[in-house]
């Protein structure tokens, strides 16, 4: 089947003020009074933990067998070959995770009706590649320097696939890749390998995982009220964050509710341009490099926040690990004396903080993501190997959340007065001419300048993540 066309425009894909409303009634009035976490995608809900990750991006090329490998993908019955892994409570770890998300493009070359697709928010309609400038991504982040078919029409299926070893992600991917072949349903355009660094740290050095959210009524819901989110911020058909509010869910049914947004990210770290940032303004602001490096982030490398020990990643009361993400700016440290108001932790999650855009909670993304490339050597520097992090990025509104923090959070810190003309000291898209980070203290703000982006996007795509049961819709698709 030929997809069809693209629409040029998004204006039906963007439901009314009067239709989203009455689309949310009609949510609330179906919601279910416990989550069904044999039909919710895990990786929504749960943090695998496994040291090893494949993401296959492909394209649809023949509709009607892509619909059988996708019946069979949701079949449930792991014995029988590759499946996707669904959120229901686990006995034993599963040697892998397999998540499966589906383009807007992916979506259309399936055969989804017009008046389904129609349903479908407007920034995942337009893609990663048409609202990139909307969260930074211009210049050598841009589009059309992105790899592997992501930003074409033609990357129509992103599939991470969470690995216990080396061994039976390749042995996975081998059945994946049958499949795929298998009366040439899909057309593999690229493949993104990444793996756990010693001490679960990304490659300039912090502690991973270390910020977890968890959903209501999930496997790893906590029950404790800063680190427990409302389910439908996550998953498409309960509660939202917002009071009285859920939204709309993608129509019929079957397809959109227990779905998720999740939004694909290749980010190369520079960790030589980081290294060399520190060693230069670390004596210059009159702190030692680890010090800096905490100030820029609002963490220790180990994971201890600067709110909870300003003065060392070793406080003499431990933190316990639980515990390290359990504190606030308000009113501990509204001037920024601990945790620098510009630093990356303190402006993708403001928590109390009074900011423009309302409370931060509101904003909240899950973030799954794992590092690519060898470890860094500082012997060895400029040694030419790319090094990053791969991941994926959860919610349920693109816009809301993951494109919110991005634009007015990370690239333009519109949200806080003191912010504004600055960018994220560690992700933002940093020009060395007008980069800055003020870092306050009792004795005087000491100011570091003139640093260039640490982190490049390589390659995005915007997907929509079904449930089991829309799976298994897709699969009953007929052909046209």
């Amino acid at each position: 089947m030929t997809p069809r066309p693209r629409r040029s425009s998004c204006a039906a894909a963007s439901p009314s003020r009067a239709r989203i409303f009455v689309m949310a009634r009609t949510t609330l009035e179906h919601l279910m009074a416990d989550l069904d976490l044999t039909d919710i995608q895990a990786l929504v809900v749960r943090d695998t933990s496994m040291p090893a990750v494949r993401f296959l991006i492909a394209k649809i090329a023949r509709a009607s067998a892509a619909r059988r490998v996708i019946g069979r993908l949701g079949h449930g019955d792991a014995g029988a070959g590759p499946r996707i892994t669904a959120a229901s409570p686990w006995t034993t770890s599963p040697a892998y995770v397999l998540t499966l998300g589906f383009t807007y493009h992916g979506l259309d070359a399936l055969g989804i009706s017009e008046p389904s697709l129609h349903s479908f928010p407007a920034a995942f309609v337009q893609g990663a590649a048409e609202r990139a400038k909307l969260v930074g991504d211009t210049g050598d982040n841009a589009p059309r320097r992105w790899i592997g078919g992501l930003g074409t029409g033609d990357a129509h299926v992103v599939l991470a696939l969470h690995a216990a070893d080396s061994a039976v992600l390749e042995s996975m991917s081998t059945q994946l890749r049958s499949l795929f072949a298998r009366e040439g349903a899909f057309a593999e355009l690229s493949h993104q390998d990444g793996g756990a660094l010693p001490n679960q740290v990304e490659h300039f050095g912090y502690k991973l995982g270390v910020a977890t959210v968890c959903v209501d009524g999930g496997p790893l819901d906590r029950g404790r009220a800063r680190s427990t989110a409302p389910t439908g911020q996550f998953i498409l058909g309960y509660p939202s964050q917002h009071p009285g509010f859920a939204y709309p869910v993608p129509t019929p049914l079957e397809l959109g509710k227990n779905g998720s947004f999740a939004i694909y990210r290749i980010m190369r770290q520079d960790v030589d341009g980081f290294a060399r940032s520190l060693r230069r303004w670390a004596p210059r602001v009159g702190m030692t490099e680890e010090k800096l490096a905490a100030k820029i982030c609002g963490r220790w490398r180990n994971g201890v926040p600067l709110v909870l020990s300003p003065d060392t990643d070793s406080p003499a009361a431990p933190i316990a690990r639980e515990d390290l993400d359990d504190f606030d700016y308000v009113p501990q440290d509204l001037r920024g004396f601990r945790c620098p108001i510009g630093a990356h932790i303190r402006r993708v999650n403001p928590r109390s903080q009074s900011i423009a855009g309302g409370h931060s909670r509101l904003r909240l993304v899950i973030r799954r993501t794992m590092p690519y490339g060898p470890p860094y050597d500082p012997s060895a520097p400029r040694d030419g190997i790319e090094r990053g992090l791969l991941g994926l990025f959860i919610c349920v509104s693109i816009r809301d959340q993951f494109e919110f923090v991005m634009s007015e959070w990370v690239e333009s810190g519109r949200f806080v007065a003191d912010l504004r003309g600055t960018k994220d000291p560690l992700i933002g898209n940093n020009d060395p001419a007008q980069s800055k980070l003020v870092i306050p203290s009792e004795g005087g703000d000491r100011t570091i300048t003139g640093f260039s982006r640490f982190v490049t996007t390589r390659g995005a795509a915007y997907c929509f993540l079904p449930s089991i049961t829309a799976l298994k819709y897709i699969a009953n698709l007929s052909s046209t």
